[in-house]
Order: structure tokens, then C-alpha cells, then sequence
């Protein structure tokens, strides 16, 4: 399996190492709610606001950070939200409560512009044909990296305080930072001229229209992300509503991360010459037969049953699109193209919850077959896309790039 990684460049591995630490450290998104209803004494209602508001800043921290690192870099983006979210969430404990509404949301934003930022990084530092082996790498560390981190977390929370979780999650941040600062080189080389040009030709609706593929992935996965994230929101729900306690339920959550952990890096280098897109939509079919497996009746075994077949979809459509969203990207654009995906790959942080609550509050017998209908029209769009581009002529790889051209301006960066 190790041969299928040969082309993931050192800069790649040494950068996922950062990953798993931060994503260790990253407590503050899983207590936050805790947090806020406990120690800073907020009412559900205001700490939901509080959360809220904050969900916006992640999803608007990752639609913008890309467009930071086409224009400034992305190893300089990526240093400088890391330097800043990590400094903010370190701090966040010594702030007063009315104070909160700003500062975590901020802190929020600087979190999703380092995603995108990380990502468009990948995605410039490694030449086409090996992303979708490197972006599996990442993901796989980031998820080992959550598995461990809620438990340390729930120590640290019950063994010595609440603000420590952000201390820790802030010192995380930054040790990110400066590992990034280490392990990726700053060094550059000019761009061509003719990035320069496309830059100045049109923006990123004009590529985005040339690209018809792309922009019905983006739609699909706005749609699917709604679906997925009900599993950590409705889905506990309607587990206690049925007998299930919350240990059942993290027993069951506990699944995916195992899966993924098992049959990422495989799947990736089993997969890595397949259609890509054909590759996305099922995986999205699979997310859709997730929900419906839960049609057969509660009980453990379909809740398993859910849950493997959810993370067998993650596996498929996750690193398969950030790859193809990276390859399909222009040279000038590669930043803002990542930073499309990962906003629309997290707006089911913000709809996910009030959508899919608002429906099993009024038809709790719908929300399931809809979300299993949901997720197999968005794999079905994207399953016909992949048959009618592959109807076309295909199209000529660009050369690979350098492994250290990290930045992004048409002229030499030097960090």
C-alpha cells in the first residue's frame, strides 16, 4: 500500500503531523455548548445563539481563506489564522461573557480560513495525479486526531477546568503554526505570466460556468451536508426517542471514526485511477442508504448498519471530490476553488441542525426517507455528470509543479 503514496511529496507527511496534533488539541468546538450553559452561565437559548453565530464564522472562515491564499499565500494565510485563532482561543477564557459574541465567533473564522487555507496548500504543493492519495493522508490523521480528542478533552474539563479546554485548544493552534512555518519551505518561484493574465480576465463565476461538473458537485454537496450532519443532531434524538441511550450513542459515532481510520489510505490507493466523480456519486448514494437503512426499524443493528454505510460514503465522496475540486481548479484560482468546497462541504454545520429539527419536530416519520432521498438525487446529478464528461474528450494533465511552490502572487513570496 506504501508504494501508492510515493508521489505525495515530504512537505505533505511532515504537514499531516501538525494536523493530528491540532486536531488532538481541538476540544473547544465539542464543549463549546457545555461551556457556555455552565461556567459562563448563559441560558440554552443565548448559548445557542452564542454557538450559532459561531458556525457562521467557521463556514465563512473556510469560503474565504482561499481567496487569502490566491492572493497572499496560502503557507502565509495558513500561518497567519493559525497565529491568530490560536492566540484568540487561548485568551477567550480571561474575556467577559457579553465579550463572547464577537471573540468566538472570530476565533471561529480564523479556524475555517486555516481548513481552506490547509487544504489549498495540499492542493498547490502536490502535483496532479497524487492529490487524492494526499488529501486522504490529511484526513486520515485529522480523524485519528478527533478519536483522541473528545475523551482527553472530557478529562481536562472534569480534572481541572472548562477554560483550560481552550487554553489547550489555543497552545494546539499555535504549535500548528509553528510547525507549518517549519515544515513547509518558503521558498517560491515566480508564476508565469499568463496566471497573471487569467487572473485578470475573469473571476471565478466565469471559470466555475466552464466547469459545469464543478458547480454540480458544489450544488450536491450543499445538499448531502445537510443530510450527513444530522447524525449529530437529529440522529441522538431519535435514538433516546426510541430506548438508546447517549453511551449507545457514542458507541455508534465511535464507528465512523474506526472505519475511516481502517479503510481510508486503502480505498484511496485502490481507487486513485477511477473516475473520480463516478467515484463521489456513490458515495453519496451510500450516505442516502445510510438513512435508509434506519427505515427497517430502531435498533442497534440498523444504527450500526447507518453508520458504516454513512462512512463508507464519507470515505468515497470526501477525499475524491477535494482532489477533483483541486485538479479542475485553474492555476490562479486553486485557493478559491478549495475554499467553494469547503464552504459548501460545512453548511450543514449551520443548516443541518435547524432544518433537519424543525422537520422531525412536525413529521418525525419523514426526516429519514427524505434525507435517503435527498442524498441519492445529489449522487444520481453527480453519477449522469460523470457519464456525460466522460463522454468528452479528456482532458491533457497540467505539468506537474515543484513540491515547495507555495505561494501565489505572480511574483516571488517569500513566506
Amino acid at each position: 500500500m506504501l508504494q501508492g503514496f510515493k508521489d505525495v511529496p515530504r512537505a505533505v507527511w511532515l504537514l499531516s503531523a501538525g494536523v493530528f496534533v491540532n486536531a488532538v488539541a481541538s476540544f473547544t468546538f465539542i464543549f463549546v455548548f457545555v461551556y457556555l450553559t455552565g461556567p459562563r452561565g448563559l441560558g440554552i437559548a443565548e448559548a445557542g445563539l452564542v454557538t450559532g453565530i459561531g458556525g457562521i464564522g467557521v463556514v465563512a472562515g473556510n469560503f474565504t481563506g482561499g481567496w487569502y491564499g490566491d492572493r497572499y499565500g496560502h503557507r502565509r494565510v495558513l500561518l497567519a489564522a493559525s497565529a491568530l485563532g490560536g492566540a484568540a482561543l487561548t485568551l477567550l477564557p480571561l474575556l467577559p461573557t457579553a465579550v463572547l459574541y464577537v471573540a468566538l465567533p472570530l476565533a471561529q473564522y480564523t479556524l475555517g480560513v486555516v481548513r481552506s487555507a490547509n487544504s489549498a496548500l495540499v492542493a498547490v504543493i502536490v502535483p496532479e495525479g497524487a492529490r487524492r492519495q494526499a488529501f486522504a493522508v490529511v484526513r486520515c490523521v485529522a480523524n485519528g486526531g478527533f478519536t483522541l480528542g473528545p475523551p482527553l478533552g472530557g478529562l481536562i474539563a472534569t480534572g481541572l477546568s472548562y477554560d483550560w479546554l481552550f487554553v489547550g485548544d489555543g497552545i494546539g493552534t499555535l504549535l500548528f503554526a509553528l510547525w507549518t512555518a517549519r515544515a513547509v519551505p518558503a521558498r517560491g518561484t515566480a508564476r508565469r505570466a499568463a496566471t497573471a493574465e487569467g487572473a485578470s480576465r475573469g473571476g471565478v463565476w466565469r471559470e466555475l460556468r466552464a466547469r459545469p461538473a464543478v458547480l454540480v458537485l458544489l450544488g450536491a454537496i450543499v445538499v448531502v451536508d445537510v443530510v450527513y450532519r444530522q447524525q449529530y443532531s437529529t440522529f441522538p434524538v431519535f435514538l433516546a426517542d426510541h430506548g438508546l441511550d447517549t453511551r449507545a450513542y457514542g458507541l455508534i459515532l465511535a464507528l465512523n471514526g474506526a472505519v475511516i481510520l481502517v479503510l481510508e489510505l486503502p480505498a484511496a490507493v485502490a481507487l486513485r485511477n477511477r473516475p473520480p466523480l463516478r467515484i463521489v456519486g456513490t458515495g453519496l448514494l451510500l450516505v442516502g442508504a445510510g438513512y435508509a437503512a434506519l427505515l427497517a426499524g430502531v435498533a442497534v443493528g440498523t444504527a450500526v448498519a447507518m453508520m458504516v454505510l454513512l462512512s463508507l460514503g464519507e470515505i468515497l465522496y470526501k477525499t475524491t471530490a477535494t482532489a477533483y475540486i483541486a485538479d479542475q481548479a485553474p492555476e490562479h484560482a486553486i485557493g478559491r476553488f478549495q475554499s467553494l468546497y469547503a464552504g459548501v462541504s460545512v453548511s450543514g454545520v449551520v443548516l443541518g441542525a435547524p432544518l433537519g429539527g424543525a422537520l422531525y419536530s412536525a413529521a418525525p416519520g419523514l426526516l429519514w426517507p427524505l434525507c435517503a432521498l435527498l442524498a441519492a438525487g445529489a449522487g444520481a446529478a453527480v453519477l449522469w455528470m460523470s457519464a456525460r464528461e466522460g463522454r468528452r474528450p479528456a482532458r491533457p494533465a497540467r505539468p506537474a509543479r515543484p513540491a515547495h511552490e507555495t505561494g501565489s502572487r505572480p511574483r516571488p513570496v517569500a513566506g
